[in-house]
């Protein structure tokens, strides 16, 4: 964890707008992003795996010349 994986966590927090007990996984995400990982597998992402949102997610990481992993449920990793 450093400054800009935290700035990172609020810009996704900030531009997406999702709910404020959904900050944590903007913050998850933003350290995933930030160490380059390829796959975040999760059953607690609702808010993020909003195709909407994760659109944002990744308009914001290619501002900063970032990759944007997959966001799946286990499930959808599974079928995959």
């Amino acid at each position: 964890m450093n400054d800009e994986i935290r700035k990172l966590g609020d810009q996704y927090f900030k531009k997406t707008m999702v709910p404020v007990k959904a900050k944590l996984d903007a913050l998850h995400v933003a350290v995933a992003v930030f160490h380059g990982m390829d796959y975040i597998v999760s059953w607690n992402f609702t808010p993020i795996l909003n195709p909407i949102l994760h659109k944002v997610i990744i308009e914001i990481n290619q501002e900063h010349g970032l990759e944007t992993p997959f966001i799946l449920t286990p499930e959808e990793l599974m079928e995959g």
